[in-house]
């Protein structure tokens, strides 16, 4: 099922495989700008067919409500051909937890003009009136200052470092566990 979702400037939504020129373009445009964040990318990983079977599986995904990705335009691409971003809350854990994980990433000639925070504001407000959950967690590498900064401009605040978290780039990076609580929830 196709979600949407728009802000002042921005139209976020789902998509399916029809969008994956779009998607291979977005990661193909932004390679050198996303590789000291993302973990590392084997040659495979810029083609087409790697990008249909992710949009299935996360598609799978979308609909069992375990995860939310939204893919970022602006909202002058009415086509929604050129995709700007997008933002992923995975890992939906239901129960006593009610709580996910956030990642997101913009594109490299689109950075510091406010998209992101706006396209952020929108998603968990989503996650926290929609689905309903209680905690938002966003592991940040501690050298990612703009990142970090924006999160707690949104009112993430940091529950401490997780040593060696994630292999990004091929190295095991330490990260801030920055979380945003639902105060709303009872």
């Amino acid at each position: 099922m196709k979600k949407i979702y728009s802000t002042n400037r921005l139209v976020l939504r789902t998509i399916d495989t029809s969008f994956t020129r779009r998607v291979l373009d977005y990661y193909t445009r932004n390679k050198d700008f996303l590789m000291p964040w993302e973990p590392k990318r084997e040659q495979n990983f810029y083609k087409p067919i790697t990008h249909r079977k992710t949009l299935r599986r996360e598609q799978d995904l979308i609909n069992n409500l375990s995860m939310l990705r939204l893919w970022i335009f602006k909202k002058e691409d009415t086509g929604f051909e050129r995709i700007i971003g997008t933002l992923a809350f995975s890992n939906i854990v239901r129960g006593c937890f009610q709580s996910c994980f956030l990642g997101y990433k913009l594109d490299k000639d689109e950075i510091n003009k406010g998209y992101m925070s706006e396209a952020l504001e929108k998603g968990i407000e989503v996650m926290f009136h929609d689905y309903k959950l209680h905690r938002i967690e966003a592991n940040i590498i501690p050298r990612n200052e703009a990142s970090i900064n924006l999160v707690k401009k949104l009112g993430f605040t940091n529950e401490g470092l997780s040593k060696k978290y994630l292999k990004i780039n091929d190295i095991w990076e330490d990260h801030y566990h920055m979380v945003l609580l639902n105060e709303d929830m009872e």
